[in-house]
């Protein structure tokens, strides 16, 4: 089965789904006859930024069946990244501290509508900004310029928290390098969600494949055991993606909903024991801000008191504390991320706010939904 439709791109885009995998045709039949069975419109939300960039760039939703609908969710850490943490490290970068970023932060916007509202703005303003590949990278920077004062900003979900756990744990970190911790846990967000929106019913969840990759799979059985909603840790090849949708429609026509793990060549039931080990020791989860979103319990990873002297709250003294535009006027991210509204709804969308002049945080990261789907808009349906 093949789902043509205008432009040769598209043809091909989808084509190439097949011929990456010859299974994947006879998924997509399977599914439509499942949907078929079903009946009723089914929600599935895909936690990951990546799965969403799967479903979008190789236009996964063109295949679905009517009553089938993708939904993108939670799944990017820069885009709930508070923005108040932009503004202290603009300011800080024209002070004494070269501060270290992520290529995908780059570009987050602050709460500040005038003037200088990003790191990338800074640098180009002659703050001291440095885009690093990991905190290895920060770590040596740090280590050949001791005359300098150094601040790794830290922006990720459990998947990057080990890079800085690590060498916290060994005491390795130099006196000249501060961390600002801005990590965020992903149960307790779907937590949150599922309790306090009710106008997201949600039928089915793909989890992420990087995260469960450290804390396992296992970490997701609560979607059945206490809301009732099967849960497909996936892949980020098509036909993962495709076998998760399946496997949410076979379990809803059973009505026995249960973890299934797809992912088993990288994901274990109990995720990557050392990996752990090191976040809980160094790291305790306490109520966190999520951009725009607000405060969810246990959802903040921050430094244990015996590692607060790298932190760079702790030694600056810094209350963390949301900014008056965390919310940007006119933009939608933060229905965006939980999956109560589409890019496509938002007024600003590839108006005023584009990849490359973002206005929004869901703009910015190649795993913002709004990024991926202005990189791939022929393919959204």
């Amino acid at each position: 089965m093949l789902i043509v439709l205008p432009g040769d791109n598209i043809i091909g885009t989808i084509k190439h789904v097949f011929e990456r995998n010859p299974r994947a045709n006879k998924i997509v039949d399977e599914i439509h006859l499942l949907a078929r069975e079903y009946g009723d419109v089914l929600k599935i939300m895909n936690f990951c930024g990546t799965h969403e960039w799967t479903i979008s760039h190789y236009g996964l939703r063109t295949l679905m069946p009517d009553n089938v609908e993708l939904i993108a969710g939670p799944g990017c850490p820069v885009c709930i990244t508070p923005g108040y943490y932009v503004d202290l490290l603009i300011d800080l970068s024209f002070e004494e501290y070269v501060i270290h970023t992520y290529g995908d932060a780059y570009k987050l916007p602050g709460t500040r509508i005038r003037g200088v509202r990003s790191l990338y703005e800074a640098h180009a303003s002659g703050g001291k900004v440095r885009v690093v590949y990991s905190f290895l990278d920060s770590l040596k920077h740090a280590l050949r310029e001791k005359d300098e004062k150094h601040v790794f900003f830290a922006v990720g979900f459990e998947t990057t928290m080990p890079t800085t756990a690590f060498p916290l744990m060994a005491h390795s970190v130099p006196e000249n390098l501060l961390i600002l911790h801005a990590y965020r846990l992903t149960p307790p967000v779907m937590k949150h969600l599922l309790e306090n929106r009710p106008d997201i019913r949600l039928d089915g969840v793909i989890a992420p494949g990087h995260v469960s990759s450290i804390i396992g799979a296992n970490a997701w059985v609560f979607l059945p055991e206490e809301y009732n909603i099967p849960v497909v840790v996936s892949g980020f090849e098509p036909v993962d993606v495709l076998l998760a949708v399946k496997y949410i429609l076979e379990m809803k026509l059973e009505d026995k909903p249960r973890l299934v793990n797809e992912y088993t060549r990288v994901v274990r039931p109990e995720g990557n024991i050392s990996a752990k080990k090191a976040i809980q020791k160094v790291y305790e989860a306490r109520t966190a801000y999520w951009r725009a979103i607000g405060y969810i319990p246990d959802s903040g990873a921050y430094p244990k008191k015996e590692y607060r002297n790298r932190d760079l709250a702790a030694v600056l003294g810094i209350e963390e504390k949301p900014g008056p535009r965390e919310h940007l006027p006119g933009c939608r991210c933060p229905d965006v991320v939980l999956g109560a509204a589409k890019p496509t709804d938002c007024p600003l969308f590839m108006k005023r706010c584009t990849p490359e002049n973002p206005y929004g945080p869901c703009m910015v990261s190649s795993e913002g939904t709004c990024r991926i789907w202005a990189e791939n808009m022929p393919l959204i349906i």
